[in-house]
């Protein structure tokens, strides 16, 4: 095999490792968002950062349940730092992130689900995650929203940011303080992800 076509076979499997890299991770690291003095949205004493880490809770289960291995930046009601967050996504190789958020607005008609990402290598997987948030929950698609969230930013590992329903809007707040309703967004986001591993 001369030069010019080791050069060729070097580049082509070069590219198709990055392509197959992108979902090739054992570990999720999931950021349940706020917590400890930071409360989250909040409205009529709901406090998002209870809803996140119950949903958090309930996703790292089901994951589990598919194979996977669950690191959970918080287990409980304190507070982590952006910064401590996304060092502690960094340490784990193979891995994607995973922040679980609910919404809130000065405007309390608006409802619905999004997605964000950072990098072009979260992208796909917020996209397959909000696919199945839509399906599974019957939402308001809001869409996949590039943001530069710090926590996105500062993670080097595919990384996307849920915001599931708005606290703000008294039928999304009262469906979520639902165990049902946690429920099917947790499995959602866990289709999501496995989606995306499998694509």
């Amino acid at each position: 095999m001369n030069c010019a076509r080791k050069l060729l076979l070097f580049f082509a499997v070069l590219i198709a490792s990055s392509f197959a890299s992108a979902a090739d991770f054992t570990t999720v690291v999931i950021d349940a968002g706020h917590g400890g003095h930071d409360l989250g949205a909040a409205e009529s004493k709901v406090y998002e950062k209870h809803i996140n880490l119950d949903v958090s809770r309930r996703l790292e289960r089901t994951l589990r349940e598919n194979g996977l291995k669950v690191v959970m930046v918080r287990s409980k009601d304190n507070y982590v730092t952006l910064s401590e967050r996304a060092s502690i996504a960094n340490k784990y190789r193979n891995s994607i992130f995973v922040s679980i958020h609910f919404n809130h607005s000065w405007k309390n008609t608006v409802s619905g689900i999004e997605t964000y990402y950072y990098g072009s290598k979260g992208s796909p997987l917020a996209k397959c995650v909000q696919d199945q948030l839509i399906e599974g929950v019957q939402a308001v698609d809001r869409g996949v929203k590039k943001a530069s969230f710090a926590v996105l930013r500062r993670t080097s590992a595919p990384a996307c940011l849920v915001e599931g329903g708005f606290v703000s809007n008294a039928i999304e707040r009262d469906a979520m303080m639902e165990g049902k309703r946690r429920q099917i967004i947790a499995d959602s986001i866990a289709k999501g992800i496995l989606n995306y591993k499998n694509r």
